[in-house]
């Protein structure tokens, strides 16, 4: 059985080919970030693929809660530059109307073939596209303790210059690290931790 991520593929790819053409790729890329959250929300998430339910009524509640925002608790929205609740500015030649059917025909085919579920799947596979095509790298950064303002900064311009575009950090504190930080994009790592210090210099006595 294909897992829930190669599920997933076609239809981020179908969201993103939509949001392309219609110069959208912000306000689809917030529509997705919240109906995920929605979706996973501990009210909404026993109604998906709940057969007394009926599709169109899902469909509906979950536009309707996607234009009022993200869940309590909820992550901050990824098209928004992690504004929760803001709105993302539309293309000026997005028609509102247009989008709006769009994005109600594209929950609807979820619903009809059972994948409401997997849209955090979706939504996350949608930002790496759409990263990809603004020319945007999205580098996980853990770190034994939080980076400050001046070495985020510098770490930011070196991986810019590095990757050649835009760099968005997403800092994390792993203390298990012992000092130090390990970067990540895609097959890019670079691991400067003490712990993966330590676990070379005790390869290099075992021999190993």
């Amino acid at each position: 059985m294909a897992d829930p991520i190669t599920i997933a593929r076609p239809y981020a790819r179908a969201a993103f080919q939509s949001a392309h053409a219609a110069a959208a790729l912000a306000p689809w890329g917030q529509f997705l970030s919240r109906a995920a959250a929605w979706v996973g929300d501990a009210q909404i998430e026993p109604l998906i693929g709940d057969p007394r339910v009926p599709s169109a009524q899902l469909v509906g509640l979950l536009l309707d809660l996607t234009k009022a925002g993200m869940p309590a608790g909820g992550a901050a929205d990824a098209a928004s530059g992690g504004q929760a609740g803001a709105a993302a500015p539309a293309a000026p030649q997005t028609d509102a109307a247009q989008l709006a059917a769009e994005q109600r025909n594209f929950l609807a085919l979820l619903a009809h073939n059972g994948r409401l579920g997997l849209l955090p799947q979706i939504a996350s596979q949608y930002e790496e596209l759409r990263a990809d095509a603004e020319r945007i790298a999205d580098v996980q950064v853990d770190s034994a303790q939080p980076l400050t303002a001046e070495q985020s900064a510098g770490l930011q311009r070196a991986l810019e210059q590095r990757l050649g575009r835009a760099v968005r950090l997403h800092e994390s504190v792993d203390p298990t690290l012992l000092g130090g930080a390990v970067v990540r994009f895609g097959d890019f790592v670079v691991d400067g931790s003490l712990r993966r210090r330590v676990e070379r210099l005790a390869a290099t006595v075992t021999g190993g």
